[in-house]
């Protein structure tokens, strides 16, 4: 009877590395991820195509007034109102970026470097609330700014996160009673 110790030794190891199969592997991959890529980029692009028929988007006023409000924080995109998954991709509003928004009686002033800037007249504002979600981003409940105005023959959904949270009910309130000024104007006249 051979020892335990011989019959280990006489055995030759596996080759460790067959590199034409993980070469043919990673090319394979590489160009899965290009197809799912291009076939996103593909969508997004047809996404915008199917809402054309969105208007230019309003730019600030040369005297918007006083300044009510103001703050930093993140755009994080634009849904059909109440629809918190249909994200509008049309005239860059799908385009996240930090913003800088500013709120004056002509309205809601939404500056963004490096998109398109976009301005929301008082007239326009319908809504704003504390949410958790908008197409893309999930936070805690009341993480996000949800400002919902109308644009065209859309309601819009807006989500917008300050660099300090805790802003947020106070900017609720004022486009809130902001609203509600316009409305009771409107409504006298």
């Amino acid at each position: 009877m051979t020892p335990v110790f011989l019959l280990a030794a006489e055995k030759e190891s596996a080759q460790v590395t067959d590199w034409a199969a993980r070469i043919g592997w990673v090319v394979g991959l590489a160009l899965f991820v290009a197809l799912v890529y291009w076939l996103m980029r593909e969508g997004w692009k047809w996404r915008g195509t199917l809402q054309g028929d969105l208007p230019e988007l309003p730019t600030a006023p040369e005297d918007p007034g006083a300044e009510k409000l103001r703050m930093s924080g993140r755009y994080h995109g634009s849904t059909t109102a109440g629809q918190w998954l249909d994200r509008i991709v049309a005239q860059g509003l799908g385009t996240r970026s930090r913003a800088e928004l500013t709120l004056t009686d002509a309205g809601l002033d939404v500056v963004r470097p490096g998109a398109s800037d976009f301005f929301v007249p008082a007239a326009q504002l319908r809504e704003a609330r504390l949410d958790k979600g908008i197409a893309g981003k999930v936070l805690t409940e009341g993480g996000l700014l949800i400002v919902t105005w109308a644009h065209g023959d859309r309601l819009i959904d807006s989500g917008f996160r300050f660099d300090h949270a805790a802003e947020h009910n106070e900017w609720v309130e004022a486009i809130n009673s902001m609203i509600e000024t316009n409305t009771r104007e409107g409504a006298e006249r």
